[in-house]
């Protein structure tokens, strides 16, 4: 059976932010690291330049296909830094609306950075992830 990480709140902290503060994990676990997932098509174009929220959208999309492919979920995540190129809170706030979206009820600890540019011409947005993932007794052995 596979175990979610465990995230934990602190109370001591703001409840204002949408993500828990930590998060821990069992062992044993296979943790899986991804290259910052960005918002290119099958063909490697950049998806809708100059639209924050679309690339975002499809970032997700790129970040599930990478945890998938590795054997993870975004509900094993543990921790994210997203990156969003732009100097504007408003564009970091609309990024980060829709990654916390794509998590739905699972808020991992997350760090949100405005960047001056990213690798890819008209790339604004980027999302890197650690993710944990338990295997079953049988097949550990």
């Amino acid at each position: 059976m596979t175990r979610s990480p465990r995230l934990v709140r602190a109370p001591a902290l703001s409840d204002v932010a949408e993500y828990a503060y930590a998060a821990t994990v069992e062992a044993p676990a296979r943790l899986v690291f991804t290259a910052g997932a960005c918002p290119l098509d099958a063909e490697g174009r950049t998806v809708a330049p100059g639209d924050h929220a679309a690339q975002a959208r499809q970032v997700m999309a790129n970040l599930e296909t990478a945890l998938a492919a590795a054997g993870a979920r975004l509900t094993d995540v543990v921790k994210t830094t997203v990156y969003v190129a732009s100097s504007r809170q408003a564009d970091l706030v609309t990024v980060w609306e829709v990654v916390r979206d794509h998590f739905g009820d699972h808020d991992p600890p997350s760090t949100l950075l405005g960047v001056a540019v990213l690798g890819y011409a008209d790339q604004l947005v980027e999302v890197e992830a650690v993710a944990s993932v338990h295997a079953p007794a049988a097949e550990r052995g």
